[in-house]
C-alpha cells in the first residue's frame, strides 16, 4: 500500500480511517475474517470498523492500520477532526470600542446559553466534535483559558464550561497544526476536559468520543501525564457501560507506563497516585473484591510521599485524604456500606481544595449513607454537597434520582423539599 497515491491521500484528508484500513487490508488480499483474526475480532467488527465514520474503539483501529501497514503519523492525521478556517472576508477590527462591543456580547451571549442548562448545551458540542468551529481570535493565551476552563469544572459549573468549550476546542486545533508536542498535549488536555464534564452530565457517548479523540492526540504528543489523563476519561466511560474488565484493563497499563517514568517528578508521583485510585474504584464496580482493595492500599501507599494540598495547576490534584474519599467509594461499589461510612468518617470539607471534591465527599457519603438505609444522613449529606457546589448534585443524574427518591419517600425530612425543588429541571 503506498500511502502517497491519490487514493491513500484522499481518505487522509477525508478523514476516513476506516476507509484507509479498508484500503491496507485489500491491498494485502485479506479478507476480513483474515483481518479480524490478525487483530483478535470478528469479521463484523471489522467490516463495521471500516465503514463507520464514528470511531468507536480507538484500540482496535490502532491495532488494524498496523497489521495493515498504515503509518503512525498518517493514522494520526486521518484520526483528527478537519480544522475549519475563518471564512473569508471577515473583517478583524482593531477598534477599541468595537473590541469591547464584542466583548460584550460574547459574555452575553455565554451567560444566556449557560443559563439553559448543560442539556441544551449538548448541540453546541455535537456541531464543535462533527466540524470543528473556526478559530476564535482576543479571547487570550490558550494556557489561561484551558486553566479558567478546569476552574469551571472544579466549581461544579457545568453548563458554563460547555459553553465555552467549542471555542477551546477550536483554538486547540490550531494550535496543534503547530505539530508541537506541547501544543499537541494541551489539545489532548482539552478533549480529556470535555471527556470529564459530559461524564457529568450523563452523556456517555459524547464522552467517549471526546476521550477517544483524547488518547489519540495524548499518544502524537507523546506526554506520559496526557496520555494517563485520557486513559482514565476512557475508562470512566467504559465504566458507565459496564466494560468494566476492559475499563480495569486499560487503567492497569495506564498506571504501569506512568510508574515506568520513574516517577521523578511531584506530577508523575500524583498521576500514578490517581491512576491506582481510579484503578482500585473501577475492580470494585466490576465486583472484583481482592484487586480493589489491594489497589486502595497501594494508592495510600503512594500518596503518602504527596502534599496534604496539592500545588495549584497540578493535572492530578490527589493527595491523602483524597485517596481515603477514594477508599469510601470503593467500600460502597463493593456493596460494604458500613465500611464506606468508616472510611469517610474523619474526612471534612476543608480537606478539599475545589467545590467539586467538597461535592463530592458529600454526595459519596450520601450514597453510603443511603445503602446504610438512613434517609436523614442522607439528605444531610446532600445539602452539604449541594451548598458546596450545586451543579454536583443537580447536574449529575445518578445523584439526582436519589434526591427524587428522597422526595418521593421522605418529603417531610428537613430540607428534601427545598433541595428537590432546587435541582428540578427547568420547565
Amino acid at each position: 500500500m503506498r500511502i502517497s497515491d491519490p487514493r491513500s491521500t484522499g481518505l487522509v484528508a477525508q478523514r476516513r480511517p476506516g476507509a484507509l484500513i479498508r484500503l491496507g487490508r485489500e491491498h494485502r488480499s485479506w479478507t476480513l475474517a483474515a483481518l479480524g483474526e490478525r487483530i483478535g475480532c470478528s469479521a463484523a467488527t471489522v467490516s463495521r470498523l471500516e465503514r463507520r465514520s464514528r470511531i468507536v474503539d480507538l484500540a482496535l483501529v490502532h491495532r488494524a492500520a498496523a497489521e495493515v501497514g498504515i503509518p503512525r503519523h498518517v493514522l494520526m492525521t486521518s484520526l483528527a477532526p478537519p480544522l475549519t478556517a475563518a471564512p473569508a472576508g471577515i473583517r478583524v477590527t482593531t477598534c477599541p470600542r468595537d473590541a469591547e462591543e464584542d466583548r460584550m456580547r460574547r459574555r452575553t451571549l455565554l451567560t444566556a446559553t449557560a443559563a439553559a442548562g448543560p442539556a441544551a448545551l449538548l448541540v453546541g458540542m455535537d456541531e464543535a466534535l462533527a466540524d470543528t468551529p473556526a478559530p476564535t481570535s482576543g479571547l487570550g493565551p490558550l494556557d489561561g483559558r484551558l486553566a479558567a476552563a478546569r476552574n469551571l469544572y472544579d466549581k461544579g459549573m457545568h453548563g458554563q464550561l460547555l459553553a465555552v468549550l467549542p471555542g477551546l476546542l477550536a483554538d486547540g486545533h490550531r494550535a496543534a497544526a503547530s505539530r508541537q508536542d506541547l501544543d499537541q498535549a494541551r489539545l489532548s488536555a482539552v478533549y480529556t476536559l470535555a471527556s470529564a464534564v459530559l461524564g457529568k452530565v450523563g452523556s456517555y457517548e459524547r464522552a467517549r468520543l471526546t476521550a477517544d479523540r483524547a488518547r489519540t492526540w495524548a499518544e502524537v504528543s507523546g506526554s506520559p501525564l496526557a496520555a494517563a489523563a485520557a486513559a482514565r476519561e476512557m475508562a470512566i466511560v467504559w465504566r458507565h457501560e459496564g466494560r468494566h474488565g476492559e475499563a480495569q484493563r486499560l487503567m492497569t497499563s495506564a498506571a504501569a507506563d506512568v510508574e515506568a517514568t520513574g516517577l521523578r517528578t511531584g506530577a508523575s508521583a500524583a498521576a500514578y497516585a490517581q491512576m491506582l485510585c481510579t484503578l482500585a474504584y473501577t475492580a470494585a464496580r466490576g465486583g472484583q473484591r481482592a484487586d480493589a482493595l489491594a489497589m486502595t492500599e497501594e494508592a495510600r501507599r503512594a500518596a503518602r510521599r504527596l502534599p496534604e494540598t496539592p500545588p495549584p495547576g497540578r493535572l492530578f490534584p490527589i493527595h491523602p485524604a483524597a485517596v481515603d474519599l477514594y477508599a469510601a467509594g470503593v467500600h460502597w461499589a463493593l456493596g460494604d456500606a458500613g465500611a464506606a461510612l468508616e472510611a469517610g468518617k474523619d474526612l471534612r470539607p476543608e480537606q478539599f481544595t475545589t467545590a467539586e471534591r467538597k461535592a463530592r465527599l458529600g454526595t459519596d457519603m450520601a450514597r453510603a449513607w443511603r445503602a446504610w438505609n438512613r434517609p436523614e444522613q442522607t439528605a444531610r449529606a446532600l445539602l452539604d454537597a449541594h451548598r458546596a457546589s450545586p451543579g454536583e448534585v443537580r447536574d449529575r443524574p445518578a445523584i439526582r434520582s436519589i434526591v427524587d427518591e428522597l422526595a418521593e419517600r421522605h418529603p417531610h425530612i428537613t430540607g428534601v423539599r427545598e433541595l428537590h425543588k432546587a435541582v428540578a429541571p427547568a420547565s
